[in-house]
C-alpha cells in the first residue's frame, strides 16, 4: 500500500465519519416518542403496583384491628383510623379521612369463619390519583379493592 491510497482510506473514513453524523439524531428522534411511552407506563405501573400492596397492607391492619375481640368486630371508624395510619404514604390520603367516600373506603363487617367461628372481614377501596393514561394499556385511574378476613379472639 503506498501513501496515496493510505490518504485515500483516511479521506474516506473522514468524508463517511460526516456523512453519518446526521443518523444519529434521525433515529433519536424517531425512538424518542416509544422512550416517553415507556418511561410513562414504567412509572405509572410503578404507583399501581404501590398502591396494590400499601391497600392490601391496610386491608390487613384493618382485619387485625376488627378480630381482637367482640366488641371490634364491627367497628368500621376505629378499622379506619389503622387503615389511614397504614395508607398515609398513598397520595390523597389525609389522617382527618372518614373513609366513607372515594379515594379511601374501609368497610368492616362481622361474619362467620370457613369453620363456622365468628370472623371478621375488613375490605379498603383506594382509587389512585390520576396519572398520565396510555390508551388501550393503562387507564389514567386505578380503583383497588382488597379484602383481609381473619378470626374473632374470643376473651
Amino acid at each position: 500500500m503506498n501513501i496515496s491510497e493510505s490518504n485515500l482510506q483516511y479521506r474516506n473514513r473522514r468524508f463517511r465519519s460526516k456523512r453519518e453524523r446526521g443518523n444519529a439524531v434521525i433515529e433519536v428522534s424517531l425512538l424518542a416518542p416509544w422512550i416517553f411511552f415507556l418511561l410513562v407506563g414504567v412509572l405509572d405501573l410503578g404507583v399501581y403496583f404501590y398502591a396494590a400492596i400499601t391497600t392490601e397492607n391496610a386491608a390487613r391492619v384493618a382485619a387485625q384491628y376488627s378480630a381482637a375481640g367482640p366488641s371490634t368486630a364491627g367497628d368500621t371508624a376505629g378499622a379506619c383510623t389503622y387503615a389511614v395510619q397504614e395508607a398515609l404514604t398513598l397520595p390523597g390520603i389525609t389522617s382527618s379521612m372518614n373513609c366513607q367516600s372515594l379515594p379511601f373506603i374501609v368497610n368492616v363487617a362481622a361474619v362467620a369463619g370457613p369453620d363456622g367461628a365468628p370472623a371478621s372481614s375488613a375490605s379498603v377501596t383506594y382509587q389512585t390519583i390520576p396519572m398520565i393514561p396510555i390508551p388501550g394499556i393503562l387507564t389514567g385511574r386505578l380503583t383497588l379493592t382488597r379484602t383481609a378476613e381473619m378470626k374473632v379472639k374470643s376473651n
